[in-house]
Protein backbone atom coordinates (compact mmCIF):
# COMPACT_ATOMS: atom_id res chain seq x y z
CA UNK A 1 0.00 0.00 0.00
CA UNK A 2 1.49 3.37 -0.97
CA UNK A 3 1.50 6.61 1.00
CA UNK A 4 -1.57 7.94 -0.83
CA UNK A 5 -3.87 5.05 0.07
CA UNK A 6 -2.61 4.19 3.55
CA UNK A 7 -5.07 5.01 6.31
CA UNK A 8 -3.73 7.75 8.55
CA UNK A 9 -4.46 5.86 11.78
CA UNK A 10 -1.72 3.39 10.77
CA UNK A 11 0.87 6.18 10.83
CA UNK A 12 1.28 6.44 14.59
CA UNK A 13 2.81 4.49 17.43
CA UNK A 14 -0.27 3.28 19.25
CA UNK A 15 -0.72 3.52 22.97
CA UNK A 16 -0.19 0.12 24.65
CA UNK A 17 -2.92 -0.30 27.35
CA UNK A 18 -4.05 1.25 30.61
CA UNK A 19 -4.74 -0.50 33.93
CA UNK A 20 -6.49 0.67 37.10
CA UNK A 21 -7.49 -0.96 40.38
CA UNK A 22 -8.99 0.01 43.77
CA UNK A 23 -9.22 -1.63 47.18
CA UNK A 24 -11.52 -0.65 50.04
CA UNK A 25 -13.18 2.18 48.09
CA UNK A 26 -16.89 3.01 48.10
CA UNK A 27 -18.37 2.63 44.61
CA UNK A 28 -15.27 0.81 43.39
CA UNK A 29 -16.63 0.24 39.89
CA UNK A 30 -17.54 3.92 39.45
CA UNK A 31 -14.06 4.96 40.61
CA UNK A 32 -12.53 2.43 38.24
CA UNK A 33 -14.58 3.81 35.35
CA UNK A 34 -13.35 7.32 36.21
CA UNK A 35 -9.76 6.08 36.33
CA UNK A 36 -10.13 4.34 32.99
CA UNK A 37 -11.61 7.51 31.52
CA UNK A 38 -8.44 9.38 32.54
CA UNK A 39 -6.40 6.58 30.91
CA UNK A 40 -8.46 6.53 27.72
CA UNK A 41 -5.47 7.78 25.70
CA UNK A 42 -3.70 4.47 26.41
CA UNK A 43 -6.29 2.37 24.58
CA UNK A 44 -9.51 3.05 22.73
CA UNK A 45 -10.46 -0.32 21.26
CA UNK A 46 -12.07 -1.99 24.28
CA UNK A 47 -12.54 -1.66 28.02
CA UNK A 48 -13.63 -3.76 30.99
CA UNK A 49 -14.16 -3.79 34.76
CA UNK A 50 -14.25 -6.66 37.27
CA UNK A 51 -15.54 -5.88 40.79
CA UNK A 52 -15.76 -7.97 43.97
CA UNK A 53 -18.38 -7.53 46.69
CA UNK A 54 -16.85 -9.88 49.26
CA UNK A 55 -18.84 -12.87 48.04
CA UNK A 56 -18.96 -12.76 44.24
CA UNK A 57 -17.03 -11.32 41.32
CA UNK A 58 -18.89 -9.24 38.75
CA UNK A 59 -17.74 -8.31 35.26
CA UNK A 60 -18.63 -6.10 32.33
CA UNK A 61 -16.48 -5.86 29.21
CA UNK A 62 -17.15 -4.23 25.87
CA UNK A 63 -15.69 -2.91 22.64
CA UNK A 64 -15.25 0.84 22.30
CA UNK A 65 -14.59 3.69 24.71
CA UNK A 66 -15.09 3.88 28.47
CA UNK A 67 -18.03 6.29 28.15
CA UNK A 68 -19.74 4.01 25.67
CA UNK A 69 -19.62 1.09 28.09
CA UNK A 70 -19.91 2.53 31.60
CA UNK A 71 -22.24 5.53 31.36
CA UNK A 72 -25.37 3.42 31.89
CA UNK A 73 -26.47 3.31 35.55
CA UNK A 74 -27.86 -0.19 35.00
CA UNK A 75 -24.43 -1.46 33.96
CA UNK A 76 -22.78 0.13 36.99
CA UNK A 77 -25.43 -1.33 39.30
CA UNK A 78 -24.35 -4.80 38.16
CA UNK A 79 -20.79 -4.13 39.41
CA UNK A 80 -21.18 -3.90 43.21
CA UNK A 81 -18.37 -4.04 45.74
CA UNK A 82 -15.62 -1.95 47.28
CA UNK A 83 -12.78 -3.37 45.21
CA UNK A 84 -12.24 -3.74 41.48
CA UNK A 85 -9.87 -3.58 38.54
CA UNK A 86 -10.20 -2.23 35.02
CA UNK A 87 -8.44 -2.18 31.67
CA UNK A 88 -8.34 -0.08 28.50
CA UNK A 89 -7.14 -2.00 25.49
CA UNK A 90 -5.16 -1.18 22.44
CA UNK A 91 -4.40 -4.50 20.77
CA UNK A 92 -0.71 -5.43 20.67
CA UNK A 93 -1.40 -9.16 20.42
CA UNK A 94 -4.68 -10.80 19.48
CA UNK A 95 -7.54 -9.44 17.41
CA UNK A 96 -10.10 -7.01 18.80
CA UNK A 97 -13.04 -9.22 19.70
CA UNK A 98 -14.92 -9.52 22.98
CA UNK A 99 -13.06 -12.66 24.09
CA UNK A 100 -9.83 -10.62 24.01
CA UNK A 101 -11.14 -7.81 26.21
CA UNK A 102 -9.64 -7.57 29.69
CA UNK A 103 -9.69 -7.98 32.63
CA UNK A 104 -9.51 -11.73 32.22
CA UNK A 105 -11.26 -13.74 34.93
CA UNK A 106 -10.99 -17.36 36.09
CA UNK A 107 -12.30 -19.49 38.95
CA UNK A 108 -9.54 -21.44 40.73
CA UNK A 109 -9.59 -23.82 43.66
CA UNK A 110 -8.52 -20.90 45.87
CA UNK A 111 -11.31 -18.64 44.54
CA UNK A 112 -11.74 -16.07 41.80
CA UNK A 113 -8.86 -14.29 40.09
CA UNK A 114 -8.98 -11.41 37.60
CA UNK A 115 -6.01 -9.85 35.82
CA UNK A 116 -5.45 -6.73 33.70
CA UNK A 117 -2.17 -6.52 31.80
CA UNK A 118 -0.27 -3.72 30.05
CA UNK A 119 2.71 -4.75 27.95
CA UNK A 120 3.83 -7.72 25.94
CA UNK A 121 5.34 -11.10 26.80
CA UNK A 122 8.20 -11.99 24.48
CA UNK A 123 8.02 -15.72 25.23
CA UNK A 124 4.21 -16.01 25.22
CA UNK A 125 4.04 -18.19 22.10
CA UNK A 126 6.65 -20.58 23.48
CA UNK A 127 4.80 -20.87 26.80
CA UNK A 128 1.44 -21.18 25.09
CA UNK A 129 2.56 -24.14 22.99
CA UNK A 130 3.84 -25.91 26.10
CA UNK A 131 0.64 -25.15 28.01
CA UNK A 132 -1.56 -26.42 25.16
CA UNK A 133 0.48 -29.64 25.02
CA UNK A 134 -0.15 -30.00 28.74
CA UNK A 135 -3.90 -29.75 28.13
CA UNK A 136 -4.67 -26.10 28.87
CA UNK A 137 -7.57 -24.66 26.88
CA UNK A 138 -7.11 -21.05 25.81
CA UNK A 139 -10.20 -18.86 25.42
CA UNK A 140 -8.45 -15.84 23.87
CA UNK A 141 -5.58 -15.10 21.51
CA UNK A 142 -3.86 -12.74 23.99
CA UNK A 143 -0.49 -13.27 25.60
CA UNK A 144 -2.10 -12.09 28.87
CA UNK A 145 -3.95 -15.40 29.23
CA UNK A 146 -0.64 -17.17 29.76
CA UNK A 147 -0.65 -15.70 33.30
CA UNK A 148 -3.98 -17.39 34.04
CA UNK A 149 -2.82 -20.84 32.96
CA UNK A 150 0.57 -20.63 34.68
CA UNK A 151 -1.21 -19.74 37.92
CA UNK A 152 -3.71 -22.58 37.40
CA UNK A 153 -1.06 -25.29 37.04
CA UNK A 154 1.25 -23.98 39.75
CA UNK A 155 1.76 -26.37 42.66
CA UNK A 156 2.16 -23.62 45.24
CA UNK A 157 -0.61 -23.09 47.75
CA UNK A 158 -1.03 -19.32 48.09
CA UNK A 159 -2.18 -16.90 45.39
CA UNK A 160 0.94 -14.78 45.78
CA UNK A 161 3.30 -17.76 45.46
CA UNK A 162 1.41 -18.99 42.40
CA UNK A 163 1.74 -15.53 40.85
CA UNK A 164 5.49 -15.46 41.61
CA UNK A 165 5.78 -18.91 40.06
CA UNK A 166 4.12 -17.59 36.89
CA UNK A 167 6.17 -14.38 36.80
CA UNK A 168 9.43 -16.31 36.98
CA UNK A 169 8.51 -18.17 33.80
CA UNK A 170 7.42 -15.23 31.66
CA UNK A 171 9.70 -12.80 29.85
CA UNK A 172 8.81 -9.39 28.51
CA UNK A 173 7.66 -5.95 29.55
CA UNK A 174 4.56 -5.76 31.70
CA UNK A 175 2.69 -4.06 34.44
CA UNK A 176 -0.35 -5.91 35.70
CA UNK A 177 -3.04 -5.54 38.29
CA UNK A 178 -4.78 -8.62 39.68
CA UNK A 179 -7.72 -9.11 42.04
CA UNK A 180 -8.36 -12.18 44.18
CA UNK A 181 -10.82 -12.84 46.99
CA UNK A 182 -8.23 -11.67 49.49
CA UNK A 183 -6.04 -9.03 47.85
CA UNK A 184 -5.37 -6.49 45.13
CA UNK A 185 -1.97 -7.08 43.53
CA UNK A 186 0.20 -4.84 41.37
CA UNK A 187 3.31 -6.02 39.52
CA UNK A 188 5.99 -4.46 37.29
CA UNK A 189 8.47 -6.40 35.19
CA UNK A 190 12.06 -6.60 36.54
CA UNK A 191 13.27 -3.80 34.23
CA UNK A 192 10.28 -1.56 34.92
CA UNK A 193 9.62 -0.92 31.23
CA UNK A 194 5.90 -0.29 31.72
CA UNK A 195 4.58 2.15 34.34
CA UNK A 196 2.53 1.48 37.49
CA UNK A 197 1.88 3.77 40.46
CA UNK A 198 0.32 3.49 43.93
CA UNK A 199 -2.12 5.99 45.44
CA UNK A 200 -4.22 6.32 48.60
CA UNK A 201 -7.80 7.49 48.95
CA UNK A 202 -9.10 8.19 52.51
CA UNK A 203 -12.67 6.99 53.01
CA UNK A 204 -15.53 8.67 54.87
CA UNK A 205 -15.42 6.02 57.60
CA UNK A 206 -11.78 6.86 58.42
CA UNK A 207 -10.25 3.86 56.66
CA UNK A 208 -7.80 4.10 53.77
CA UNK A 209 -8.62 3.05 50.24
CA UNK A 210 -5.82 2.15 47.84
CA UNK A 211 -5.41 2.72 44.11
CA UNK A 212 -3.11 1.21 41.49
CA UNK A 213 -2.90 2.85 38.05
CA UNK A 214 -0.79 3.24 34.94
CA UNK A 215 -0.44 7.01 35.40
CA UNK A 216 -0.88 9.70 38.05
CA UNK A 217 -3.56 11.46 35.96
CA UNK A 218 -5.88 8.59 36.92
CA UNK A 219 -5.41 9.44 40.61
CA UNK A 220 -6.37 13.06 40.10
CA UNK A 221 -9.76 12.30 38.60
CA UNK A 222 -10.87 10.17 41.57
CA UNK A 223 -9.32 12.37 44.28
CA UNK A 224 -6.56 9.98 45.31
CA UNK A 225 -3.11 11.01 46.55
CA UNK A 226 0.06 9.79 44.88
CA UNK A 227 2.16 7.59 47.18
CA UNK A 228 4.95 6.22 44.98
CA UNK A 229 5.87 4.32 41.84
CA UNK A 230 5.70 0.56 42.10
CA UNK A 231 9.35 -0.43 41.76
CA UNK A 232 10.69 -2.54 38.89
CA UNK A 233 10.33 -6.22 39.78
CA UNK A 234 8.11 -5.45 42.78
CA UNK A 235 4.83 -7.09 43.74
CA UNK A 236 2.57 -4.84 45.81
CA UNK A 237 0.01 -6.80 47.82
CA UNK A 238 -2.92 -4.77 49.19
CA UNK A 239 -5.31 -6.42 51.62
CA UNK A 240 -7.22 -5.58 54.80
CA UNK A 241 -3.92 -5.34 56.71
CA UNK A 242 -2.54 -2.66 54.41
CA UNK A 243 0.14 -2.54 51.69
CA UNK A 244 2.94 -5.10 51.56
CA UNK A 245 5.90 -5.31 49.20
CA UNK A 246 7.49 -8.46 47.80
CA UNK A 247 10.60 -8.40 45.59
CA UNK A 248 11.11 -11.88 44.14
CA UNK A 249 13.61 -10.89 41.44
CA UNK A 250 17.26 -10.01 41.62
CA UNK A 251 17.66 -6.23 41.47
CA UNK A 252 18.83 -4.87 38.12
CA UNK A 253 19.13 -1.48 36.46
CA UNK A 254 15.73 -0.25 35.31
CA UNK A 255 14.90 0.46 31.65
CA UNK A 256 11.73 2.55 31.72
CA UNK A 257 10.15 3.16 28.28
CA UNK A 258 11.50 6.51 27.08
CA UNK A 259 8.55 6.93 24.70
CA UNK A 260 6.27 7.47 27.70
CA UNK A 261 7.94 10.87 28.07
CA UNK A 262 7.89 11.65 24.35
CA UNK A 263 4.32 10.70 23.51
CA UNK A 264 2.38 8.00 25.37
CA UNK A 265 1.76 9.46 28.81
CA UNK A 266 -0.80 12.19 29.30
CA UNK A 267 1.01 15.55 29.61
CA UNK A 268 -0.28 16.18 33.14
CA UNK A 269 1.08 12.87 34.47
CA UNK A 270 4.25 12.44 36.50
CA UNK A 271 6.40 9.51 35.40
CA UNK A 272 9.21 8.14 37.58
CA UNK A 273 9.38 11.47 39.42
CA UNK A 274 9.40 13.63 36.27
CA UNK A 275 6.54 15.86 35.12
CA UNK A 276 5.80 14.75 31.56
CA UNK A 277 4.77 18.23 30.39
CA UNK A 278 8.03 19.80 31.57
CA UNK A 279 10.10 16.99 30.05
CA UNK A 280 8.43 17.52 26.68
CA UNK A 281 9.17 21.25 26.78
CA UNK A 282 12.81 20.49 27.63
CA UNK A 283 12.95 18.05 24.71
CA UNK A 284 11.74 20.84 22.44
CA UNK A 285 14.39 23.20 23.81
CA UNK A 286 17.13 20.63 23.17
CA UNK A 287 15.78 20.10 19.67
CA UNK A 288 16.06 23.86 19.01
CA UNK A 289 19.64 23.93 20.29
CA UNK A 290 20.59 21.05 18.00
CA UNK A 291 18.73 21.98 14.82
CA UNK A 292 17.50 25.56 14.87
CA UNK A 293 16.62 27.13 11.52
CA UNK A 294 15.68 30.66 10.48
CA UNK A 295 11.91 30.84 10.55
CA UNK A 296 8.96 33.10 11.31
CA UNK A 297 6.71 30.79 13.30
CA UNK A 298 6.84 27.55 15.31
CA UNK A 299 3.75 25.39 14.75
CA UNK A 300 2.96 22.16 16.64
CA UNK A 301 1.31 19.18 14.99
CA UNK A 302 -1.53 18.81 17.50
CA UNK A 303 -1.92 17.59 20.06
CA UNK A 304 1.19 15.59 20.92
CA UNK A 305 3.60 18.11 19.41
CA UNK A 306 2.38 21.06 21.49
CA UNK A 307 4.67 20.99 24.59
CA UNK A 308 7.80 20.28 22.52
CA UNK A 309 6.89 23.13 20.16
CA UNK A 310 6.50 25.44 23.15
CA UNK A 311 9.98 24.50 24.34
CA UNK A 312 11.40 24.92 20.84
CA UNK A 313 9.83 28.39 20.52
CA UNK A 314 11.07 29.54 23.93
CA UNK A 315 14.63 28.39 23.18
CA UNK A 316 14.75 29.76 19.63
CA UNK A 317 12.94 33.03 20.29
CA UNK A 318 10.62 32.36 17.34
CA UNK A 319 6.90 32.91 18.01
CA UNK A 320 4.70 29.91 18.83
CA UNK A 321 1.40 29.79 16.96
CA UNK A 322 -1.43 27.29 16.45
CA UNK A 323 -1.05 27.06 12.70
CA UNK A 324 -2.82 23.70 12.56
CA UNK A 325 -6.18 23.16 14.24
CA UNK A 326 -7.23 19.66 15.25
CA UNK A 327 -10.79 18.44 14.89
CA UNK A 328 -11.41 16.65 18.20
CA UNK A 329 -14.69 15.12 17.05
CA UNK A 330 -13.20 12.58 14.67
CA UNK A 331 -12.86 9.29 16.51
CA UNK A 332 -10.81 6.25 15.66
CA UNK A 333 -13.94 4.54 14.28
CA UNK A 334 -14.63 7.15 11.58
CA UNK A 335 -15.35 5.34 8.30
CA UNK A 336 -12.68 6.15 5.73
CA UNK A 337 -14.14 7.80 2.62
CA UNK A 338 -14.07 6.23 -0.82
CA UNK A 339 -10.77 5.86 -2.66
CA UNK A 340 -11.57 8.83 -4.90
CA UNK A 341 -11.31 11.27 -1.95
CA UNK A 342 -9.12 9.23 0.41
CA UNK A 343 -6.26 11.71 -0.09
CA UNK A 344 -8.33 14.28 1.82
CA UNK A 345 -8.27 12.07 4.94
CA UNK A 346 -5.79 14.22 6.89
CA UNK A 347 -8.27 17.11 6.74
CA UNK A 348 -10.72 15.06 8.79
CA UNK A 349 -8.37 15.53 11.75
CA UNK A 350 -6.35 18.67 10.96
CA UNK A 351 -7.08 22.00 9.32
CA UNK A 352 -4.60 24.72 8.33
CA UNK A 353 -4.93 28.09 10.07
CA UNK A 354 -4.16 30.04 6.91
CA UNK A 355 -3.66 33.55 8.39
CA UNK A 356 -0.90 32.17 10.64
CA UNK A 357 0.87 30.26 7.85
CA UNK A 358 0.54 32.37 4.69
CA UNK A 359 3.88 33.76 3.51
CA UNK A 360 5.70 32.44 6.59
CA UNK A 361 8.75 30.26 7.07
CA UNK A 362 7.22 27.53 9.24
CA UNK A 363 8.81 25.04 11.62
CA UNK A 364 6.47 22.10 12.25
CA UNK A 365 7.15 20.19 15.48
CA UNK A 366 5.86 16.64 15.92
CA UNK A 367 6.71 13.75 18.26
CA UNK A 368 7.67 11.09 15.69
CA UNK A 369 7.63 9.91 12.11
CA UNK A 370 6.50 6.31 11.67
CA UNK A 371 5.48 5.49 8.10
CA UNK A 372 5.63 9.13 6.95
CA UNK A 373 2.06 9.24 5.64
CA UNK A 374 0.72 11.87 8.01
CA UNK A 375 3.87 14.00 7.91
CA UNK A 376 3.68 14.26 4.14
CA UNK A 377 0.00 15.21 4.24
CA UNK A 378 0.62 17.82 6.95
CA UNK A 379 3.48 19.38 4.98
CA UNK A 380 1.32 19.48 1.84
CA UNK A 381 -1.52 21.11 3.78
CA UNK A 382 0.76 23.80 5.25
CA UNK A 383 2.23 24.57 1.82
CA UNK A 384 -1.26 24.78 0.33
CA UNK A 385 -2.09 27.37 3.02
CA UNK A 386 0.65 29.57 1.56
CA UNK A 387 3.70 28.82 3.70
CA UNK A 388 6.93 30.06 2.08
CA UNK A 389 9.05 27.30 3.66
CA UNK A 390 8.19 24.23 5.71
CA UNK A 391 10.76 22.72 8.07
CA UNK A 392 9.94 19.60 10.12
CA UNK A 393 11.45 18.99 13.56
CA UNK A 394 10.84 15.74 15.48
CA UNK A 395 11.09 15.44 19.28
CA UNK A 396 12.33 11.83 19.16
CA UNK A 397 15.23 10.15 17.37
CA UNK A 398 14.34 8.31 14.14
CA UNK A 399 12.11 5.29 14.75
CA UNK A 400 14.14 2.57 13.05
CA UNK A 401 12.99 -0.59 14.85
CA UNK A 402 9.74 -2.21 15.91
CA UNK A 403 8.72 -2.45 19.56
CA UNK A 404 8.02 -5.88 21.04
CA UNK A 405 7.24 -4.66 24.56
CA UNK A 406 3.64 -3.49 24.32
CA UNK A 407 3.66 -0.66 21.77
CA UNK A 408 1.91 -1.38 18.51
CA UNK A 409 4.43 -0.45 15.80
CA UNK A 410 4.53 -1.48 12.16
CA UNK A 411 6.98 -4.14 11.08
CA UNK A 412 10.42 -2.69 10.47
CA UNK A 413 10.12 -2.70 6.68
CA UNK A 414 7.23 -0.22 7.00
CA UNK A 415 9.16 2.27 9.15
CA UNK A 416 10.33 5.20 7.03
CA UNK A 417 13.53 5.74 9.05
CA UNK A 418 14.51 2.08 8.66
CA UNK A 419 14.64 2.47 4.88
CA UNK A 420 15.82 6.04 4.32
CA UNK A 421 18.31 8.54 5.70
CA UNK A 422 17.16 11.94 7.00
CA UNK A 423 17.69 13.77 3.70
CA UNK A 424 15.73 11.14 1.80
CA UNK A 425 12.96 11.31 4.40
CA UNK A 426 12.80 15.10 4.03
CA UNK A 427 12.34 14.72 0.29
CA UNK A 428 9.69 12.03 0.70
CA UNK A 429 7.57 14.12 3.07
CA UNK A 430 8.18 17.28 1.01
CA UNK A 431 9.87 19.37 3.73
CA UNK A 432 12.55 21.96 3.06
CA UNK A 433 14.49 20.41 5.95
CA UNK A 434 14.02 17.67 8.51
CA UNK A 435 15.79 17.04 11.80
CA UNK A 436 15.30 14.69 14.74
CA UNK A 437 16.54 15.17 18.29
CA UNK A 438 19.68 13.14 18.98
CA UNK A 439 19.68 10.34 21.53
CA UNK A 440 22.04 12.39 23.73
CA UNK A 441 19.76 15.43 23.40
CA UNK A 442 16.78 13.34 24.47
CA UNK A 443 18.67 12.05 27.49
CA UNK A 444 19.83 15.58 28.41
CA UNK A 445 16.19 16.67 28.46
CA UNK A 446 15.60 13.85 30.95
CA UNK A 447 18.34 15.11 33.25
CA UNK A 448 21.28 12.98 32.13
CA UNK A 449 24.55 14.19 30.69
CA UNK A 450 24.11 11.88 27.71
CA UNK A 451 22.94 8.40 26.78
CA UNK A 452 25.09 5.75 28.44
CA UNK A 453 25.94 3.53 25.49
CA UNK A 454 27.15 0.70 27.76
CA UNK A 455 24.12 0.76 30.04
CA UNK A 456 21.28 2.93 28.64
CA UNK A 457 19.10 4.49 31.32
CA UNK A 458 15.86 3.76 29.41
CA UNK A 459 14.41 1.31 26.95
CA UNK A 460 14.99 3.02 23.61
CA UNK A 461 15.06 -0.04 21.35
CA UNK A 462 12.73 1.60 18.82
CA UNK A 463 15.54 4.07 18.09
CA UNK A 464 18.61 1.89 18.61
CA UNK A 465 17.60 -1.74 18.04
CA UNK A 466 19.13 -2.57 21.45
CA UNK A 467 16.42 -4.76 22.99
CA UNK A 468 16.94 -5.11 26.77
CA UNK A 469 14.70 -8.20 27.09
CA UNK A 470 15.26 -11.31 25.01
CA UNK A 471 12.86 -11.73 22.10
CA UNK A 472 12.44 -15.42 22.79
CA UNK A 473 9.58 -16.14 20.42
CA UNK A 474 11.48 -14.56 17.54
CA UNK A 475 14.87 -16.02 18.39
CA UNK A 476 13.65 -19.51 19.29
CA UNK A 477 10.24 -20.11 17.71
CA UNK A 478 10.33 -23.67 19.00
CA UNK A 479 11.97 -22.67 22.26
CA UNK A 480 12.38 -24.44 25.60
CA UNK A 481 9.66 -26.49 27.21
CA UNK A 482 7.58 -25.11 30.06
CA UNK A 483 9.36 -25.32 33.38
CA UNK A 484 6.98 -26.85 35.92
CA UNK A 485 8.06 -26.46 39.52
CA UNK A 486 7.63 -29.09 42.20
CA UNK A 487 5.93 -28.00 45.39
CA UNK A 488 8.31 -26.44 47.86
CA UNK A 489 8.34 -23.57 50.29
CA UNK A 490 9.43 -20.08 49.35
Amino acid sequence: MDMDTMTLDDDKLHEECGVFGVWNCVDAAALTALGLHALQHRGQEATGIVSYDGGRFHSHRGLGLVGENFSDARVMARLPGNRGIGHNRYATTGETVLRNVQPLYADFEFGGFAVAHNGNLTNAATLRRALVRRGCLFQSTMDSEVFIHLIAISLYSTVVDRLIDALKQVEGAYSLIALSNEALLGVRDPLGVRPLILGRLPQADGTIGWVLASETCALEICGAEFVRDVEPGEIVVIDDRGVHSIKPFNKTASRFCVFEYIYFARPDSVMEGRAVYEVRKRIGAELARESNVEADVIVPVPDSGVPAAMGYAAQSGIPFELGIIRNHYVGRTFIEPTDSIRHLGVKLKHSANKPVLEGKRVVLVDDSIVRGTTSRKIVEMVRAAGAAEVHMRISSPPTTHSCFYGIDTPERSKLLAARHNVQEMAELIGADSLAFISADGLYRALGHEKRNADAPQYCDACFTGEYPIALRDLEQPDGPQLSLLTERGR
